[in-house]
């Protein structure tokens, strides 16, 4: 494979394995135009000798002169927060990764993505097997750096918790994702009634 087509392939696993940025750039940007057209309107109005529409220029430029006076301290603090967090929530959605629950396994002709709802029910079935177990009594969940087996045995059947660690893990060798996960796997101490 050449590097073109190597790199072409870790760009097509990096966005699927990515969220975008579209949507909060697109809030930010409508917001930004709707402020815009709000001061056009009313500076349009206040150049036609109209009355304003909400406020005027100067009454707005008059009022934000005029803080923190007439304001009580805490609608200022109330306002500043509230500020502060969309702020926050922005800045956090530009420089933080935005994972989607996918994983990506190696592959040298294309590029092979998988979700990781499906490699969670591939690896509660092994779990399952492994365990004796039905499939109600096995919960998997998947992050970037753990799976997390947690079962639920049979009243009076004990379950043999290495044998579930080794069938998991065994399953995750078996699909070679990259980077692959530990298993944690956790026994409940009581259990539910066969069926």
């Amino acid at each position: 494979m050449n590097d073109e087509t190597t790199r072409l392939t870790s760009d097509v696993i990096r966005r699927e394995t990515h969220a975008s940025r579209a949507v909060p750039a697109t809030i930010v940007a409508g917001l930004v135009i709707l402020v815009c057209l709000y001061v056009m309107l009313e500076a349009a109005l206040k150049a036609l000798g109209q009355n304003p529409w909400l406020l005027g220029p100067e009454a707005t430029a008059g009022w934000l002169g005029a803080l923190p006076a007439g304001v009580s301290a805490s609608v200022l603090a109330a306002a500043g927060v509230l500020i502060f967090l969309v702020g926050l929530l922005f800045f956090l959605a530009a420089i933080l990764p935005g994972r989607r629950a996918r994983l990506s396994i190696p592959n040298g002709r294309a590029a092979v993505v998988v979700d990781a709802e499906v490699l969670a029910s591939s690896l509660a079935r092994r779990a399952r097997v492994a365990a004796g177990v039905t499939p109600e009594q096995v919960l998997v969940t998947i992050g970037r750096r753990l799976v997390d087996v947690q079962v639920r045995p049979t009243s009076g059947i004990p379950v043999n918790q290495e044998s579930v660690q080794a069938a998991v893990e065994d399953e995750l060798r078996r699909t070679a994702i990259d980077p692959v996960p530990e298993v944690s796997v956790a026994i409940a101490q009581s259990g539910v009634i066969g069926q």
